[in-house]
Order: structure tokens, then sequence, then C-alpha cells
């Protein structure tokens, strides 16, 4: 018989992953939440990678994934040069999840939430504390 997920569509594994997309913020700012979001959960970027800047006049946007089913540590408070905006787009435990972990290292605001039926969308403002 199958799976209440597989009778709506949705993979098991996939239910702990969120994206998570960095924006209005320079290089080494991008690697703290990064570091930080690696240091706590699998994340298809490891930690002390830096992430690329790219040229020209569009504005970068840095993008990973984590999987915050299985948390392997607490963070301990990050220093940040500016304000990070953050997007997380996930299942709403899952958000949850993150916005808990990234509380751990840094001042969190929420800026803005979108939700869907199995779904949110949270925009994330990060300081320093």
């Amino acid at each position: 018989m199958n799976s209440t997920s597989e009778q709506n569509g949705t993979d098991q594994s996939a239910a702990g992953e969120v994206v998570v997309s960095l924006s209005r913020c320079d290089t080494q700012d991008a690697r703290t939440v990064f570091d930080v979001l690696a240091a706590g959960f699998a994340s298809d970027h490891p930690m002390g990678e830096t992430p690329e800047q790219t040229e020209g006049p569009r504005p970068t946007v840095w993008v990973t994934t984590v999987d915050v089913s299985a948390p392997r540590a607490a963070p301990a408070p990050a220093r940040l040069s500016a304000p990070v905006t953050v997007e997380a787009q996930g299942g709403y435990r899952a958000v949850d999840r993150l916005r808990d972990h990234l509380t751990g290292a840094f001042a969190v605001s929420v800026v803005g939430t979108a939700a869907g039926d199995q779904e949110e969308e949270v925009r994330l403002r990060l300081e320093s504390r």
C-alpha cells in the first residue's frame, strides 16, 4: 500500500529540505550565513566555501539547499558586516526549524511570508546580535 506522502505526490526525504537564497549582502556575509547553515545541517555548499560573486549590473543572489531533518549542532553567534536578506522556501516545519537555527547565530526578523498549501516562503532579515 502507498504511504500518504506517495499518495499526495511528496517525497518523504524532501520533507526537510529548505531552499535558501541570500541577496543584498557581500561575499563574506554570504559565506558567514552559509557556514552557520552547513554547521547545523546537511548542505549542498560545504563549510568554508566562498560563494562566487558574479560580474555585471545584475544583483548577485546566492542559493543553497539544506536538509533540516537531522540537525547536527546548535550555532554559535556570528558577525555580519551589514543586514542580510534571506528567502527560505520549504515545508512549514522545515522553515520553522531553519529560522530557529538562524536565531541561535543572528538577530532574526520576519519581513514577509507567503503561504501555500504545503509549503511556505519566508523572507528574513539577519543582523549581528
